[in-house]
């Protein structure tokens, strides 16, 4: 199998046969074998009934239906997994991304030997306001945080090569920074495409203005994971390990102010040089603990699988 093009979607039945159409044309032409992978992640219209047509007539074709909404991290994932083509492509099921980028996304990996290559939608059909303007914030944060030059980290237009998507574990809303995740794995042959971005024919976005927020906080989730993931002790003992000397020398200044000096009159329990040796050094203990209990965490987790198929159609 060359190429597998894995397309997560939901409430997206007015776009999938013009758009499994036009993937086929496109591909066709560059004399490929290939699949098209679509997940349904929790439709509640008619998309699951046209791709059971569409598989019926196209052995090429394959659907996975989940039982409800998990997210496109976990369709991803799920695409990912069923994949089997040697170059793996993922788009959008809404029409904005353009089937005609595949040979040029797919040579960037088969000839040019690029891990992954993230499209770049530098002219956007969005609004201003809602994504553009946060979409621009975000992948500067992206970009300081994780050392990739890329200029759009969320594009949904993408290409890898096989081991990369089996190599890597989307969970949450991981999905945004696949890039990221590929290079944390050994993955550095990373580049950039632009692309062409239309408007959009049918429906309305399935994302609002909180999907930023979500994932500057994954973000953060990410750059912890990759910088301490593997050694939490070497982060929460850190900071435990401050608290308690913090703790330790108010407890001897008190110490030695009330048993020698002798300067004070007043009670250990009225002065606050007390209660910040008392803080810090309850909460020293506490990070300690947090860093033990993170150890044998790591060392004992298991990751599940976040989503449940209903239904395969062609496997």
């Amino acid at each position: 199998m060359n190429l597998s093009v894995v397309i997560p979607l939901i409430n997206e039945q007015n776009s999938l046969e013009e758009l499994v159409s036009s993937i086929s044309s496109v591909i066709s032409e560059i004399n490929l074998n290939y699949e098209i992978i679509l997940i349904d992640d929790g439709s509640t219209d008619k998309s699951w009934e046209i791709i059971s047509k569409l598989c019926a007539l196209d052995q090429n074709i394959k659907g996975i239906r989940f039982l409800k909404n998990f997210g496109k991290s976990q369709a991803l994932s799920a695409g990912f997994k069923a994949s089997k083509g040697k170059v793996v492509i993922t788009m959008d099921a809404d029409l904005q991304d353009d089937p005609k980028e595949i040979p040029e996304l797919y040579n960037k990996i088969a000839i040019e030997n690029f891990d992954l290559v993230s499209g770049w939608k530098k002219v956007r059909f969005d609004s201003i306001l809602f994504k553009n303007i946060p979409s621009k914030i975000f992948n500067l944060a992206a970009r300081i945080t994780s050392g990739i030059r890329l200029n759009d980290f969320n594009c949904g237009i993408k290409a890898y090569k096989q081991k990369v998507v089996k190599h890597i574990k989307l969970t949450g809303g991981m999905h945004r920074y696949i890039p990221v995740l590929a290079k944390n794995a050994g993955y550095g042959r990373i580049t950039e495409k632009v692309v062409i971005h239309h408007p959009r024919k049918h429906g309305k976005t399935k994302y609002g203005i909180d999907r930023f927020v979500k994932g500057f906080l994954d973000l953060i989730t990410l750059w912890f994971i990759h910088k301490f993931g593997k050694r939490p002790m070497h982060f929460f003992g850190l900071i435990g390990t401050l608290m308690l000397i913090t703790g330790f020398i108010f407890s001897i200044y008190l110490g030695i102010d009330k048993l020698i000096l002798e300067k004070s009159g007043r009670l250990i329990t009225e002065r606050p040089e007390f209660y910040i040796a008392l803080a810090t050094m309850i909460m020293g203990s506490q990070f300690f603990l947090a860093g033990f209990l993170g150890e044998i965490i790591l060392r004992n987790k298991k990751i599940k699988k976040q989503y449940i198929i209903t239904e395969t159609i062609n496997e």
